[in-house]
């Protein structure tokens, strides 16, 4: 008898104490882009339980506690994959030496808001001092902030006064970039040591950068050899390289040693774009930011010679952009967001129809593209039952009008409303 009380008693406990069981959410607009085909679905009706889509409908019965976007195109939640959260697009140049990597985690917090407020619910952030873009990773994981969901790289790896060095100071600081190394092992024991302190992902310097004091766009800098050791050590762990590479023969190394996707890209010519394309790999192609540089970079302290090299690499850029876009070549949507301001990044978007990708491409290139190279296409990049229920809705029709991009005005991400302002569309 005394046993049968102490389960009885349990029984009722557990019931007392049980988590409830969520309702389902709906929402409904007046259209919603199919980014897999293209397809414009009207009047859909959206069901999420969870945080996973349940059902997807069109002209369906619409629930009466439904979340209505009249006006609106529902489409899936957008993805930069070139971005770094910790940076603050006011401050570059020797004002970085006044940031520490402490300092500017609380910068990524406050930049992961705006980025997921303007319909960014998923980013890889390439590159952060100390391991900050972990910190903020995790941060956003357990809930203790909003923002997007991270891939972070930690520091980016490159060669001594590389481009992802810190060269910014004369030699009695003895100043030295968190991602340095020389020679395959080197590059090797620094990618293990990136993944020990939680990277999910590796990013290459393998040229010289607009941005970094002392460096040519166009110039290699790690050698073949270091790439393919980074790029066999990753992959043996299941994770992807991401190669910074402005310069020919340097976006050729990359893509030879295998790296899944080239940042930039700006010097193409016909031989890289048919190497790019048989070896599958992505490019990233931050085609904005030029704009921004040249006619506020000065203001924000950007180096003269910096000004000078973006003068010579952005129009240049842009007529690789559109070269591999008639190739066919695989691309995703990347703005290396913090050179210009967070929550500016679907500026780019009207850009990528400019030199060349239909508004369809374009959002196919932060949607399904995006999920691909991350291998997260089973779960994220499309409006799918059973996929993570990441939603963003715009006035208008993003296929008619792709500025429309720019001002998202609902975001859900893994279920969650993080913002409405239905009553505005």
């Amino acid at each position: 008898m005394a046993l049968f009380h102490y389960f009885r008693c349990s029984v009722i406990c557990l019931s007392l104490f049980a988590t409830p069981a969520l309702a389902m959410t709906h929402i409904t607009a007046d259209r919603m882009i199919d980014v897999e085909t293209g397809a414009v679905i009207e009047a859909p009706v959206i069901s999420v339980d969870g945080n996973r889509i349940a059902s997807v409908t069109a002209n369906g019965e619409v629930p009466e506690d439904a979340i209505r976007l009249p006006g609106a195109t529902l489409i899936p939640g957008l993805m930069d994959m070139h971005v770094h959260l910790t940076g603050d697009a006011h401050t570059h140049g020797y004002r970085r030496l006044a940031v520490s990597a402490m300092r500017s985690a609380l910068t990524g917090a406050k930049n992961a808001r705006i980025s997921l407020e303007s319909g960014f619910t998923t980013m890889r952030n390439l590159g952060a001092p100390g391991f900050a873009d972990v910190a903020l990773r995790d941060a956003i994981n357990a809930g203790d902030i909003p923002g997007p969901r991270l891939f972070v790289s930690g520091p980016a790896i490159g060669i001594t006064g590389g481009h992802c060095d810190n060269n910014l100071l004369p030699i009695a600081y003895k100043a030295k970039g968190g991602g340095v190394a020389d020679g395959p092992w080197a590059v090797r024991a620094k990618v293990r040591e990136n993944f020990k302190y939680g990277a999910d992902l590796i990013k290459l310097c393998a040229t010289g950068g607009v941005m970094s004091k002392g460096t040519e766009p166009g110039a290699q800098q790690l050698a073949l050899e270091e790439m393919q050791a980074a790029v066999t050590e990753a992959h043996n762990r299941g994770t992807t390289v991401a190669a910074h590479a402005h310069g020919t023969a340097g976006i050729n190394a990359a893509i030879r040693a295998g790296v899944d996707s080239v940042e930039h890209a700006s010097f193409l010519d016909k031989e890289t774009i048919r190497l790019a394309k048989k070896q599958g790999t992505v490019l990233s192609m931050d085609i904005y930011v030029t704009e921004y540089i040249l006619s506020e970079g000065e203001k924000a302290g950007i180096l003269p010679e910096s000004l000078e090299k973006e003068r010579r690499v952005g129009g240049r850029q842009r007529e690789s952009f559109r070269a591999a876009v008639d190739a066919g070549v695989k691309m995703v949507f990347g703005s290396d967001a913090a050179v210009y301001p967070h929550g500016q990044n679907a500026r780019q978007f009207s850009r990528m129809v400019t030199f060349g990708m239909t508004p369809l491409q374009a959002l196919q290139a932060s949607t399904i593209n995006a999920a691909q190279l991350l291998g997260k296409q089973n779960e994220l990049g499309s409006i799918r039952e059973g996929k993570l229920a990441d939603l963003v809705a715009v006035p208008g029709n993003p296929l008619e009008d792709i500025s429309v991009l720019e001002r998202v005005q609902f975001v859900m991400k893994d279920g969650e409303v993080f913002k409405n302002s239905s009553e505005n569309f």
